[in-house]
């Protein structure tokens, strides 16, 4: 995918990631961070706001900077460098909202060629795992990188 996107800086683990979105309400500081499940190899993907008293991410906030476009394109090239690094992961992916976790569907589905050509991709609907269909409501999606 060849977007523009946001500088980002990694902690010293490669599980937190950072990056400032620029816009129309003027820098934000954004945080992406690999949470490790109860479930093996999986990991959980945060993302949101970087709230500057806690230091934690608010993926409850809405920004609307005008970038969004390219605060995705960051997060999906965050993803390839943490898979990267640890390409025998899975990473989880849900939105902190109906609404977020549908638009994460969108751009899937807009860029699902590409999506599996480097990421078996998997998605959760009522306690089962499936293949990913456009018009599905999905709870969740993971992905894995692809040996190629």
């Amino acid at each position: 995918m060849n977007l523009p996107k946001y500088d980002i800086l990694p902690d010293e683990t490669n599980h937190i990631y950072e990056f400032i979105s620029e816009g129309k309400n003027g820098k934000i500081y954004k945080m992406v961070k690999f949470q490790e499940t109860n479930l093996t190899d999986v990991y959980n993907l945060g993302f949101g706001d970087k709230d500057p008293l806690t230091e934690e991410i608010d993926d409850m906030v809405v920004s609307d900077n005008g970038d969004m476009e390219k605060v995705l394109a960051t997060v999906i090239s965050i993803i390839y460098v943490f898979t990267e690094k640890f390409p025998d992961k899975w990473v989880y992916i849900q939105g902190s909202s109906p609404v977020r976790t549908r638009l994460y569907r969108i751009i899937i589905a807009k860029y699902l060629s590409l999506i599996k050509k480097d990421f078996f991709l998997k998605c959760w609907l009522n306690g089962e795992w499936e293949d990913f269909l456009p018009n599905v409501i999905y709870q969740g999606f993971a992905i894995k990188r692809k040996n190629n």
